[in-house]
């Protein structure tokens, strides 16, 4: 005769820290307006290569290093939202994480090639936008792990009368 077993209770789920997740996020989307605003002064300063704005804007350039730099932070937190939400509702969230930032940062890479610029302009913003994504999708992510607490033990199961 075999034994049947019937489970303690429901089956318990990791749960997510989400203020410790946040304060990573709003953590990310620090460094990476700061990594967009450090690679814009490289990209103008050392290799006089326009990126986003003419060369006749100057090293600093316009406004649009200021939108570069915000955009960047704005995604960033848009990609905590996004873990979050898969961390609560998907089965094996860095996975699907994983996939999407990867695929985002393809796009963010090809943009700059529609564009009429340069080719060392768009290089250059191409490689930017890598580095971002990589900075993005890691530092979400290693926050999001620090953020998951695992599901507690779960008892042995009882035989089933």
């Amino acid at each position: 005769m075999t034994a049947m077993y019937q489970s303690a209770g429901p089956p318990l789920q990791p749960s997510v820290n989400a203020g410790r997740l946040w304060a990573g996020g709003a953590a990310t989307a620090v460094v990476a307006g700061l990594i967009a605003i450090v690679g814009i002064l490289v990209g103008r300063g050392l290799f006089d290569v326009a990126v986003l704005a003419p060369k006749g804007e100057g090293v600093w350039g316009d406004a649009s290093t200021f939108w570069y730099a915000l955009g960047a932070a704005v995604l960033s937190l848009v990609a905590t939202g996004m873990m979050h939400l898969l961390l609560v509702f998907t089965p094996r969230p860095m996975l699907f994480f994983g996939w999407v930032m990867v695929l985002g940062t393809v796009v963010a890479m090809l943009a700059p090639f529609i564009t009429d610029n340069d080719l060392a302009s768009r290089i250059f913003t191409a490689g930017l936008n890598l580095v971002l994504g990589v900075a993005v999708g890691s530092l979400v992510a290693g926050s999001a792990r620090a953020a998951v607490r695992p599901a507690p033990a779960q008892s042995t199961p009882r035989p089933y009368r």
